[in-house]
């Protein structure tokens, strides 16, 4: 159950990309020739006009395939024919879909949450002594951090919601950090403010305000938790450029399918496993957004950046010229997903052995 749970996400974040292509397609007046849920052989194909509607075997991608995407073409409705503004559109559209989805998602997320959590600092840890008066057992009180305080940034990394403060204290390995705090209405900068809770040896030494849901409190939550999300795939495409991020942490489809299972099964409940779901699938269509907007040629970005070359030179690239720099792109991501997937099998071989030791 949990896989076609999985496969059904992973669709849901592919049919939306492809429909923001498809959409502002057909209003521009760009020729649709097919429009393809999955990769791979056909299993269903039904056609509607000028444009083939196909559902093919491999949930791992899909595409809305234009008249004279990729030569040029005398047909006055095709992809190069049209106006450069209206190309950049259609093309920025897939990862448009995906971030509307995204935030959807969040939404409903916040929606399920008792309250809205915020960072801004509420209360400490504290305990009595013997003689019953009460003493700080927070680091971080004694450091510097105070009553009322909006944590805005932690070593220089930009702090959106209690996802990017979770995200800093699991990848830190400091002792001390350095934060950017909103104070009475003024920003103050914080040196050396050092967390540690003495009750129980934890990091986590303060609690935060939450605040009740409404319509304000909700959108305000959710869009401070997809800044978090895309902040977070910024820094692992980061990782990732500067070697920081191991070979065997990159993961493909499989891994994405199989981290969906097992969030599904291991859920204590129908209402964690939904908002597990939901979390998973909000940062998933996020990374896709953000991915496909990277200038790799091949990707909506690549194409992006010939149109911006187009636009700097009044006039455009040879199809022929373009159309091998995305080749040679579509080989590299192809090889690249060949390795993830290799991981992938690899990895779940490995636990799969490993448990059964």
């Amino acid at each position: 159950m949990g896989i076609i749970i999985a496969l059904l996400i992973f669709g849901l974040i592919v049919t939306v990309h492809e429909f923001g292509h498809f959409i502002c397609a057909k209003l521009s007046n760009i020729k649709v020739m097919e429009f393809s849920i999955g990769m791979g052989p056909k299993l269903l194909q039904k056609r509607k006009g000028e444009t083939a509607y196909s559902l093919r075997a491999l949930p791992v991608g899909g595409y809305c395939a234009m008249a004279g995407e990729d030569e040029i073409t005398d047909d006055e409705r095709g992809f190069r024919s049209a106006k450069l503004w209206k190309r950049m559109i259609v093309l920025v559209a897939g990862a448009a879909m995906n971030f509307i989805l995204g935030f959807v998602l969040l939404i409903i997320m916040v929606c399920m949450m008792s309250d809205v959590p915020t960072t801004v600092v509420e209360e400490f840890a504290r305990y009595k002594d013997s003689s019953g008066e009460i003493h700080y057992a927070a680091k971080s009180y004694e450091t510097g951090l105070q009553y009322g305080d909006q944590i805005i940034s932690m070593d220089g990394t930009r702090i959106f919601s209690t996802l990017d403060l979770n995200y800093m204290f699991a990848t830190t390995t400091s002792s001390t950090h350095d934060l950017v705090v909103k104070r009475d209405g003024k920003r103050v900068e914080l040196s050396d403010v050092e967390f540690y809770n003495e009750n129980n040896g934890s990091t986590l030494d303060f609690g935060l305000v939450y605040k009740a849901k409404n319509p304000v409190t909700v959108v305000k939550g959710a869009g401070d938790l997809f800044m978090s999300m895309g902040h977070i795939v910024g820094l692992s495409l980061k990782q990732m450029v500067t070697g920081k991020l191991s070979k065997d942490d990159v993961s493909g489809p499989v891994g994405v399918v199989s981290a969906i299972n097992e969030t599904a099964q291991e859920s204590e409940s129908m209402a964690d496993a939904v908002f597990n779901l939901l979390y998973m699938a909000a940062l998933i269509t996020i990374n896709v957004g953000i991915f496909n907007l990277l200038p790799i040629p091949g990707l909506d970005g690549g194409r992006l950046l010939f149109c911006f070359i187009e636009l700097v030179r009044r006039k455009p690239v040879k199809p022929e010229h373009e159309g091998y720099v995305h080749l040679a792109g579509m080989i590299l991501l192809f090889g690249i997903m060949l390795f993830a997937t290799y991981n992938d099998i690899a990895r779940l071989i490995t636990e799969h052995f490993g448990h059964n030791k």
